[in-house]
């Protein structure tokens, strides 16, 4: 398939999540987590969220990256995904008890769905993220969605 996109010159969409705050809409994208100008502030809280998600039994699974690499860059390539960088902005901006809504432009992989119920269960927050299919609409540990999507 990489062969027939590339030998027609086609792209594939890179993955992006998108956020409403202060009505600014922020865009992150998939492994580029440097463009934010706020980028050292989501760093941090990444770093967090992945201490609160290892403390809480999480270990991420590889086998939703499809790049020849070893676990520990499948791990961080899984913690760079756009719609982990959106919930980790609006942990940081979103006031507590307002849910935080984000868009994606393609599906949300398994492994953020698993890290996204477990961070809305560790943080009490309700997290809204509509992908190319559904809204998924993450509450104390669990998803609308039942984990069919």
């Amino acid at each position: 398939m990489r062969k027939f996109i590339s030998s027609r010159h086609l792209n594939k969409s890179p993955g992006c999540s998108w956020i409403e705050y202060d009505k600014r809409v922020h865009v992150f994208t998939s492994g580029d987590v440097l463009s934010h100008p706020e980028h050292s502030i989501i760093l941090k809280m990444l770093e967090k969220l992945d201490g609160l998600l290892m403390e809480s039994g999480y270990s991420a699974d590889g086998s939703f990256v499809l790049h020849d690499v070893d676990e520990e860059q499948k791990a961080h390539s899984l913690r760079c995904h756009s719609e982990r960088q959106a919930v980790a902005y609006g942990l940081l901006k979103v006031p507590n008890g307002m849910p935080i809504r984000v868009m994606k432009n393609l599906r949300v992989c398994g492994d953020c769905h698993s890290a996204i119920k477990l961070i809305a269960k560790i943080t009490s927050q309700e997290i809204i993220l509509r992908d190319a299919n559904r809204f998924h609409h993450f509450k104390d540990g669990f998803c609308s969605c039942r984990d069919y999507w």
